[in-house]
């Protein structure tokens, strides 16, 4: 966590070299002789395990040109993601649905999801005793970040149950943003708040403190699919650098057909990364566990990125947002997955 964190703290000042070594290419095309600074972003958790294993096992760096620089940037909530994307601090990052959305409305235009990376991998943990929706009125809930993915979908979910939330007092639930991801198992393990609607692994070690899944979100989506995380890149930096994005998404690409053809190894692979970022692995239960809630896609999954935004309008945290199709740039996606003789996706 220390590492993570001294990460976060230092984007301030990376962001200012990295920002103008990123912007020394905005005349070229990618070439091998043009300086990049590649400065990626992406979440400590299993959800992005194809950043943490095209990380570890290299995937990035050997698809990226000798002229690029890799600056990585781990967070521990898709919200200080968007931030960090909105402020100019990141050239590309894995990111939740919500925080794409968040982005695109901000300022239309500025990012281009160009890849999936992961479906599923969410849940409603909660304590023992309580079984059914109306049970949760006067708890205390908590998710990652205040409109994030997971707290879209909790906020959402309790609405169709005919429950209010709110983060600052009254209404029927209260949920309470707890990050990092970590301090909300160890107030749910001390009985601090009731349950949580969180990513994996996170989920996954809520219900070995004792909780049980209330409600695993995919059980709520067409055929158990909905987009978890997908790689977006800022327009500017797609237009000036086609040919890294191009290498970027090669390393995608390679991560999740490693995640697919060598499940153990990945998960190691995995949980290593994760240990050199917030100083401890993750149990081997928990491990499995959390992989087995994860399909590891390249399709970011149009149709549930477009519901989620409807989600947030439906919860006070989005006006209604304009033109969200456009967000896509599938094309030098499907061209690699064509080359690889992969199925192409569509947007």
């Amino acid at each position: 966590m220390r590492r993570a964190l001294a990460a976060v703290a230092a984007v301030g000042v990376a962001a200012l070299a990295a920002g103008c070594a990123s912007s020394s290419a905005s005349s070229g095309s990618g070439d091998s002789t043009t300086k990049v600074v590649l400065r990626l972003g992406f979440l400590e958790n299993i959800t992005h395990a194809p950043a943490l294993i095209g990380v570890k096992d290299g995937f990035f760096t050997k698809n990226l040109g000798k002229n690029v620089t890799l600056k990585l940037y781990p967070y521990s909530s898709g919200t200080q993601e968007a931030t960090a994307i909105l402020a100019g601090q990141l050239d590309a990052a894995y990111v939740g649905p919500n925080p794409a959305i968040e982005a695109w409305q901000k300022s239309p235009g500025l990012v281009r999801v160009i890849s999936g990376a992961a479906s599923g991998g969410a849940e409603l943990v909660v304590k023992k005793g309580i079984t059914s929706p109306a049970q949760l009125k006067g708890q205390k809930l908590t998710t990652p970040s205040l409109g994030n993915t997971q707290d879209v979908a909790l906020r959402y979910w309790l609405k169709t149950h005919g429950l209010t939330s709110t983060s600052t007092g009254g209404g029927d639930v209260h949920i309470t943003p707890i990050k990092p991801n970590s301090a909300a198992v160890l107030q749910f393990a001390s009985g601090q708040i009731a349950g949580g609607w969180e990513p994996a692994p996170y989920d996954a070690e809520m219900v070995a403190e004792g909780g049980h899944v209330l409600q695993n979100e995919a059980d709520l989506w067409p055929n158990g699919q909905f987009v978890t995380t997908e790689l977006i890149v800022t327009s500017s930096f797609l237009k000036a650098n086609p040919a890294v994005v191009s290498d970027l998404l090669k390393g995608q690409i390679e991560a999740n057909s490693y995640i697919a053809s060598d499940k153990t190894q990945a998960e190691t692979a995995a949980n290593t990364e994760l240990a050199t970022l917030t100083g401890k692995g993750l149990k081997p239960s928990i491990l499995a566990a959390a992989f087995d809630q994860v399909t590891f896609t390249n399709d970011p999954i149009e149709s549930s990125l477009i519901a989620d935004a409807d989600h947030a309008v439906a919860v006070g945290l989005l006006t209604p947002v304009k033109n969200l199709s456009a967000i896509y740039d599938l094309g030098p996606l499907n061209k690699l997955l064509a080359a690889d003789g992969q199925q192409q996706v569509s947007s």
